[in-house]
């Protein structure tokens, strides 16, 4: 059985990675795509008050468990969209670990830091600043199959935009050069 394809949204908080991978979902027709949102995974956990270390234990979980989820969910033979925000290095490094590089195709979400602001204000359900935190972070590590800005294109125009290069995505992959550069050069790898 043939792996599935996975296109991998990175982006900050409020960049619009869930308004595409929506969009996606409508306009892919060459096979049966699943939504996996990391912000799905933390809605999954128990709601009772956690102290700042096992907060962050339990976080760490959850992001190598969606990690885990994405690449078996692949790996059945089902295509994927993958929503996550890759705002600490390590995250990256497990999927570079975990994922079929050749079957990633990497997608940058960018969006300038005043509309995320702006954004993040309208919508309400996040932390005042976290996309102000997350935007020196989530495109750390330079390197992408395609980009895409939300605010000079629309979700629908982004998700057409993905939709067409897909077939032709180049080789190697973005997440090949990054598993190459990261994982296997003998350079320091990314850390914590």
């Amino acid at each position: 059985m043939a792996s599935g394809r996975i296109i991998f949204l990175n982006g900050t908080s409020s960049s619009g990675k869930s308004s595409i991978a929506r969009e996606l979902l409508d306009i892919l027709d060459d096979g049966v795509f699943f939504h996996l949102a990391v912000d799905a995974f933390n809605a999954m956990r128990s709601k009772r008050e956690l102290g700042a270390e096992e907060l962050d234990a339990a976080l760490r979980r959850t992001r190598m468990g969606f990690h885990r989820s994405i690449a078996a969910m692949a790996e059945a033979g089902n295509d994927i969209v993958v929503d996550h925000v890759l705002s600490e290095p390590w995250r990256l490094l497990d999927c570079l670990t975990v994922l079929r590089p050749e079957d990633v195709l990497f997608v940058g979400i960018h969006c300038p830091l005043d509309e995320l602001v702006r954004r993040e204000l309208a919508r309400g359900d996040r932390p005042s600043g976290l996309a102000a935190h997350q935007y020196g972070l989530v495109h750390a590590h330079g390197d992408y199959d395609l980009e895409c800005d939300t605010s000079t294109a629309n979700p629908h125009e982004c998700a057409q935009r993905i939709k067409a290069f897909l077939p032709h995505r180049q080789r190697p992959t973005a997440f090949t050069r990054l598993r190459q550069r990261h994982l296997t050069d003998g350079r320091e790898p990314l850390t914590a």
